[in-house]
């Protein structure tokens, strides 16, 4: 294949990125970028590492908020900002827990012959921590709305369900791309009133290895009688983003962000 420019092969089977502020966007795996950032994009240290890609620095904007997966960092998903609503400032965070160079996760997980099996109570906690650095960010930020939506992808849309299910109050939406439920999940008559009211995207790739598409169809059947506003779709596609999936969920984000800020 024609490798992307500014890229260089790497050995690792886990990385994913894609061309930063590339509007032909896909997942190229196996690479890593040498490209500079433009100058709306800023690297940010606190909490956690995060980059904002901000296009209107002097303008109220409504905000979303990226989370990577496994073995991934915070350079992936921020590539697709610029193909998303013009609208939008982007904040991108690394996740905590160091796996290796450039590599990171949410929480521990392993892989079993049985499946993968999760560190229930360090997701707990990185939960915990993540929702109080989105209260820190809307309130330094100061979005439209003053929520912020919420996009994750594999592990990073684990840390999506579990915000929400958490403090559905701080979320205009929740895009959760090729990942799965939590396994502990709240009981009957536990979930927060204010969470059937957030709007929900739920894609996945019918060829994917990683999480099968059951998982994509468990999150549907249970979020089905509990969201109002639930959208799912499947796609031939493996554990990735493709171009038909990115093309929906921007237009299902545009849609959103128009009733934010109408």
């Amino acid at each position: 294949m024609r490798y992307p420019a500014g890229y260089e092969r790497l050995t690792t089977t886990t990385e994913r990125f894609v061309a930063l502020c590339d509007s032909s966007t896909y997942f190229y795996p196996n690479y890593k970028t040498n490209l500079t950032y433009p100058p709306m994009l800023t690297r940010n240290s606190d909490t956690f590492t995060w980059l904002d890609y901000n296009r209107h620095a002097d303008e109220q904007s409504p905000l979303l908020v990226m989370l990577h997966g496994y073995g991934s960092n915070e350079k992936d998903l921020i590539s697709l900002a610029s193909y998303l609503d013009a609208r939008l400032r982007v904040v991108s965070v690394r996740a905590p827990l160091v796996l290796a160079p450039e590599m990171y996760g949410w929480f521990p997980i392993e892989f079993t012959p049985g499946g993968i099996t999760v560190d229930r109570e360090a997701a707990r906690q990185v939960a915990e921590k993540l929702v109080t650095f989105l209260e820190h960010l809307i309130e330094k930020l100061q979005p439209t709305g003053e929520k912020t939506f919420l996009m994750g992808f594999s592990q990073g849309s684990v840390m999506s369900y579990l915000t929400a299910f958490r403090n559905p109050e701080l979320l205009h939406g929740v895009l959760a791309l090729s990942g799965q439920l939590p396994d502990a999940r709240p009981e009957a008559g536990t979930l927060p009133e204010a969470l059937a009211n957030v709007p929900f995207l739920v894609q996945h790739g019918l060829f994917d290895d990683v999480l099968p598409i059951d998982r994509g169809r468990q999150a549907d059947a249970w979020l089905r009688d509990r969201i109002a506003d639930l959208t799912y779709r499947e796609y031939p596609m493996a554990h990735q983003i493709d171009q038909a999936s990115l093309d929906f969920l921007a237009s299902w984000l545009s849609e959103r962000i128009d009733r934010v800020v109408s």
